[in-house]
Formats: structure tokens, sequence, C-alpha cells
């Protein structure tokens, strides 16, 4: 059963092709919401948090690329998720506590970080604005195209390019800092 077979009947209310859906894109949805600068423990919530949006507005969905609805949504629980977060954290501090610290699991994060160099640039593409990382996050890591990042962000095609090649020299120069930081470290 093709894409658009499934979504039409997820629209019916088929819970098996919703599921079929669900399978296919968590673990896109999930690598995005990380490449976005989540930590590990809040990828998963974020993550379920997409797809019960995506379960509730199935129906409104259109016949554009169900990948660039999903990134919409996945962007759009990600801010919505860096909101929460503040607010929660400006309640602690006016009830004069400290916020709580969340311990990352070490073993998700040396999954998803193969390598000393996969971390370096993990960590220099989180130190770009996101109107930095994000099309670039989409471009290079989920081979979207630039009508579709110009989608997805609701910006001008040509605004997309323009950013898309202010990051990659922001995060060329990013790189070369951090590994000459390095060297002298050694």
């Amino acid at each position: 059963m093709d894409e658009e077979e499934l979504i039409r009947r997820a629209k019916k209310g088929n819970m098996a092709a919703f599921q079929k859906l669900m399978e296919t894109y968590y673990p896109i949805v999930e690598r995005f919401a990380y490449q976005l600068g989540n930590r590990p423990h809040e990828v998963e919530d974020i993550t379920q948090e997409v797809f019960l949006r995506v379960y509730r507005f199935i129906d409104q969905y259109k016949q554009s690329k169900f990948s660039t609805w999903l990134y919409k949504i996945t962007l759009n629980a990600t801010r919505d998720w860096a909101r929460k977060k503040t607010q929660d954290s400006r309640k602690v501090i006016k009830l004069g506590q400290e916020p709580l610290q969340t311990v990352d699991s070490v073993t998700a994060e040396d999954s998803l970080l193969k390598s000393e160099e996969d971390a370096l640039l993990h960590s220099c593409i989180q130190s770009l604005d996101e109107k930095y990382r994000v099309p670039l996050i989409l471009y290079y890591f989920h081979d979207e195209k630039y009508d579709d990042i110009a989608d997805i962000m609701q910006l001008p095609l040509s605004t997309v390019k323009t950013r898309l090649s202010r990051a990659k020299e922001q995060l060329k120069s990013e790189v070369k800092k951090r590994q000459e930081e390095g060297m002298h470290l050694g």
C-alpha cells in the first residue's frame, strides 16, 4: 500500500494505516527533533507530541508532501516545547527554587553520536541560530529541496537560499575554529 493510500485510510479513521504511517516516519521525526537541538530525553516526548498532532489534524492535511507537513509540525512542536521549558523555568525561579537539572542518558547520546567528528559537527550545528540551523539540517540531513524548506519554514525561496549559504559559511568557520582550539589544547 502506497503512502497516499495510507493517508487516505488514516483520514477515515483506519488505525492500522495510521500505525503504518507512524512506523514509517517515527525515526525521521525523532532524528529531526534531535537535530533541532532537543536533548535526547526530550526527543521522545516531542516525537510523541508530533504524532498526536498528526492524529488530531490529519483531516487538515492537503496534497503536499507528507514529510514536509511532518517537518512543519516537528518544528512547531520543538518551538512549543522550548517555550514551555522557558515558562516553567521562570515559574520555578519566581518560587525561589533551583530548577531541576535533568540527567541525559549517556548511552542514548553515545548511540546518537557515533564518533568525535559527529559530536563536533552536531555541536557546531547547534551553535548556529535557528534560522540557519533548520534549513541546513533539512537540506543536508533530510535531503529536502529548497522549495520544500521554504514551505516548511514559511519563507520565500530566496530567503531559504540566502540562509543556507550563510549557514554553510558559519558552520565551516565554527568547525575550523573548534578544530584549531582542539589542536592548541592537545
